[in-house]
């Protein structure tokens, strides 16, 4: 039996296509192979196939369609995550396309395939006392309640990504004179982080915590490896938890370790620091993307509309003279 070429396709596209033409980030590498794995997952129990004898064939617009469907009604993904999840499978095919000509007809047609437009919520963000009551949750007289503490604190105040705040390693910490976090984000950018007095103490106190060498993570599993980025949205769901069993005012938002990076936009937005600083804060590609915090900030928005002054007229509504634009305008 002759071995389909879709194997030796997928692993040329990551070892040639990512990581030697284009010398794909870490964070981008793990993605699409996630990804990947998923759709060999699924397509391995609807063909009855082991993934190794997966033809391109088999992959194409109408089978790729069912699994996106597949990632939203059955595992519950978003249509962000969809549309992730679908440029990875584009950027896949792009490459076939270019070194299999033979190909072609079945790779244009899964380019087609559109993402999926979606509605863009209000972004979750924490107040001073949810902060406060967060912090306290963690339980300090443990070794994990205090790493705990310290990774809470650190996401609040640094605004990092979860995949950052996993990464950190003694290395990457700098206290006393100019203390601050250096981190790797996306696009391989590096970027510095300044540190408040008090989030210098505690860390301080917890790196004292652990073993001396350079590479050690800061905030390690129990077993002295790196904190998956699943573990982390746990423990930050955990701590919400009992926040909420003590009867604070989180109620119904959803924590995720993404709600502290949005805390520590608020926060620095709040305080009047300009939208640009914050963009090189968060590590934003553009300062476009900073633009969703102005829209969450209510306090913000009552501050404008106390500026402005009343026109003075009362208030009408337009009424259409013409049956074309009544029809118009009842759509």
């Amino acid at each position: 039996m002759r071995i389909p070429e879709f194997p030796a396709l997928l692993q040329a596209f990551f070892t040639d296509r990512l990581l030697t033409q284009r010398r794909a980030s870490p964070h981008t590498v793990t993605a699409y192979r996630n990804t990947f794995r998923l759709l060999l997952r699924f397509a391995a129990a609807r063909l009855g196939r082991a993934p190794s004898h997966i033809a391109l064939a088999d992959l194409d617009a109408a089978f790729l369609g069912e699994f996106l469907d597949h990632l939203e009604r059955e595992r519950g993904n978003s249509a962000r995550s969809r549309n992730v999840r679908l440029a990875a499978l584009h950027a896949f095919f792009r490459y076939v396309a270019l070194t299999d000509p033979a190909h072609a007809l079945l790779c244009q047609r899964v380019l087609a395939i559109p993402s999926k437009r979606f509605e863009r919520g209000i972004v979750e963000f924490l107040g001073e006392e949810e902060v406060e009551a967060l912090l306290d949750a963690p339980d300090t007289a443990t070794w994990i309640g205090r790493r705990d503490r310290a990774l809470l604190l650190v996401g609040i105040q640094t605004g990092l990504r979860v995949s950052e705040l996993t990464a950190l390693c003694r290395q990457d910490v700098t206290l006393g004179t100019g203390a601050h976090v250096r981190c790797h984000g996306k696009g391989r950018k590096l970027r510095c982080t300044p540190l408040r007095r008090d989030v210098i103490g505690i860390l301080a106190a917890w790196l004292r915590e652990l073993p001396p060498a350079l590479d050690t993570p800061v905030f390690p599993s129990s077993r002295g490896g790196r904190l998956s980025e699943d573990a982390v949205e746990r423990l930050v769901a955990k701590h919400a938890s009992a926040v909420r069993q003590r009867g604070s005012s989180l109620g119904s938002k959803r924590v995720t370790p993404h709600t502290l990076r949005h805390t520590a936009a608020m926060q620095l937005l709040q305080r009047g620091v300009d939208r640009s600083v914050i963009a090189l804060w968060l590590g934003h590609e553009s300062i476009e993307t900073t633009q969703v915090y102005l829209h969450a900030d209510l306090h913000l928005k009552e501050q404008a509309l106390a500026r402005t002054a009343s026109s003075g007229l009362a208030p009408g509504r337009y009424r259409p003279n013409d049956v074309l634009l009544t029809f118009l305008e009842s759509l």
